[in-house]
């Protein structure tokens, strides 16, 4: 989880605690001097899962959270930009591939995580490089259905992704770090 902020952004003041309206039920951080409130959004990330020839694009993620486990390219929406651009770009960062959006396979959120996360099933471009491993990537990977099962997957939004791809379940790995108070897997893909 992100830490919830100590001081002010406009004033500089220490925040409190408060309900904020009639019908919020969750205090939020408000600034007792100027009356700011610090509202806790989540973040929202984006990928892209790659179908070519029965075959699905992964990379194994070379930074935290999820080191070393298999993931489809995605990460963190910039601000302004919209969900499909931020998936095409981020599968570009990660592994070289130019691609198309086909379509949306879902939108990802589990209870008690700060993360969103959007899933296209996109399409190589002709221009496309084959795709490699870039800064953020240990490997890239082509996949089958029963491939991917032998794979440690990163985070429970892929799986779950794969999941409504592939139509049949997946789960992510042991391997990842278990979300805050819970023994599922942490989704703070990224």
């Amino acid at each position: 989880m992100y830490a919830r902020p100590l001081f002010c952004t406009q004033c500089g003041q220490r925040l409190e605690e408060r309900l904020v309206g009639s019908h919020h039920q969750k205090p939020v951080p408000v600034c007792g001097a100027c009356g700011a409130v610090h509202w806790i959004d989540p973040k929202v990330a984006a990928g892209c899962l790659i179908v070519r020839g029965g075959e699905v694009l992964l990379v194994k993620r070379g930074i935290e959270p999820g080191y070393g486990l298999w993931v489809f390219p995605g990460g963190h929406v910039d601000r302004g930009e919209t969900l499909e651009a931020a998936a095409l770009r981020e599968t570009r960062e990660e592994c070289g591939a130019l691609a198309k959006v086909d379509g949306l396979v879902g939108v990802y959120s589990y209870p008690g995580r700060p993360v969103i996360v959007a899933v296209y099933r996109a399409t190589l471009l002709p221009q496309s490089p084959e795709p490699y491993p870039a800064d953020e990537t240990l490997e890239v990977g082509w996949f089958t259905p029963e491939e991917i099962d032998r794979l440690d997957l990163a985070f429970r939004s892929c799986a779950d992704a794969l999941t409504a791809l592939l139509g049949r379940p997946y789960v992510a790995s042991r391997r990842a770090a278990p979300a805050a108070g819970s023994a599922e897997p942490d989704d703070d893909a990224g």
